[in-house]
Order: structure tokens, then C-alpha cells, then sequence
């Protein structure tokens, strides 16, 4: 039985990091996730229920619970990635002139704005605190947004002393178009400090919540 502490680790870092070590188990392998308050219990249980694996939870002491997650089969996910690049490797010894990419994630039409460097309204340390959970949940995430769209406050998010920079990186790395409005970062005297994607402006911000499918505000 593989076992991970994540006592002390933020949401969404025990789900994160259970499926990843569930992805790469062995089929009925045993995955014993040991958590410090009940909500990371909550979520795990329901991510095993998401993937219809069986899960079995225990409160061990004060602080300390265990959730234990039996492997399944290879996901229907992996098979359709399996496909994807066999398809695509036939095709690019069909047509070997054409430079072969990876998979492209993005769900064209969906864009993500975050208009604040907080999530919620309340206390400012908690809120920002979510708004990194988000950004890293994101780019874990297997449908990724088109774009990422920061204005006002959410300029901070993509500038030198942000705590989530690597995973806009990671974001930018699959695709995803990560943009900043270029007023708000004069604004806020944030100019130079840009360190992940491009700059934007209020046209074509416009532009783009107008063309999208589907916009999701945290």
C-alpha cells in the first residue's frame, strides 16, 4: 500500500496529488491518503466516487484522518489520448513535412477571468489563498480554457511576486493564452514587474467575452 502524507497541505494539493499517484498505480493497488481535517476527507471520498473507485475513510486521531483508495483500470481518458497520438503519428508519417505537436487540451470558447487576485469576498489572507488553490487546480485540470483574462486587481496574479506563476507557466506550456490588461498593470505600477503571458487591452478583452462559449469567474 502506497501511502501520502498530506497533513498540512492546502486544498486542492491532497486531491491533486491522490490522482496522480492513483493514475500511476498499479490496477487494485491501494492508495492510503493521510489528511488533518475532514473537508480534504470530503473531497477525496468524492473524487474516488467521481472515478468510481471504492474508498474506505478513518478518523485516526485529533487531527489525523485516513482515506484509502483502491486503483482501477487505465482511465477511459488515457485510452483517448493513447488514440489521439496514434492518429496523429499516422499522420505526420503521412505528411512527415508537417511538424507534429502535443494534444492540444484547450476547450475552444472557454475563458477564465479573474478580475481580483482574491477569491470571494471576506477575509483578504483566506481569499487569496483560494485564488492560488484555483490557479493550481487549473492548470491540473484535463479541459483547459482557451484564454486566461486578469484585470484590475488580478493583474498581481501574473507579476513578479506572485505565487502562481509556475502555474501560468504551466498553462501557457499546454496552450492556454494567459493575458493581462495593460491599463491595469500602469495603474498599479506593475509595467515591468509581468512575468507570464502577454499584455491585452480593453478591445479585445471585450472581444473575447463576446465571442465566448462559456466564462468562468472564481
Amino acid at each position: 500500500m502506497k501511502q501520502l502524507d498530506e497533513r498540512g497541505k492546502q486544498c486542492p494539493m491532497p486531491v491533486i496529488e491522490a490522482k496522480q499517484a492513483l493514475e500511476n498505480a498499479e490496477p487494485g493497488e491501494m492508495i492510503e491518503v493521510i489528511v488533518d481535517n475532514e473537508i480534504a476527507v470530503q473531497n477525496l471520498t468524492k473524487m474516488a466516487k467521481h472515478k468510481q473507485l471504492k474508498s474506505v475513510s478513518q478518523k485516526k486521531g485529533e487531527r489525523e484522518f485516513s482515506v484509502v483508495i483502491e486503483a482501477g483500470e487505465k482511465g477511459r481518458e488515457t485510452a483517448e489520448i493513447a488514440q489521439a497520438e496514434s492518429v496523429q503519428k499516422e499522420q505526420v508519417e503521412a505528411e512527415p513535412e508537417v511538424t507534429a505537436c502535443a494534444p492540444d487540451g484547450k476547450t475552444k470558447g472557454l475563458i477564465v477571468v479573474l478580475s481580483s487576485d482574491q477569491m470571494g469576498s471576506g477575509d483578504e489572507v483566506l481569499g487569496k489563498l483560494l485564488m492560488k488553490g484555483f490557479v493550481y487546480a487549473l492548470s491540473h485540470q484535463e479541459q483547459l480554457p482557451e484564454k486566461v483574462l486578469m484585470y484590475n486587481s488580478g493583474a498581481f496574479l501574473s507579476c513578479e511576486g506572485s505565487d502562481s506563476l509556475e502555474d501560468f507557466r504551466e498553462l501557457e506550456a499546454q496552450g492556454v493564452e494567459i493575458l493581462t490588461c495593460g491599463t491595469c498593470l500602469n495603474h498599479y505600477h506593475l509595467e515591468d514587474k509581468l512575468q507570464v503571458g502577454g499584455v491585452t487591452n480593453m478591445y479585445d478583452i471585450t472581444e473575447s467575452l463576446l465571442q465566448a462559449k462559456q466564462i468562468i469567474r472564481p
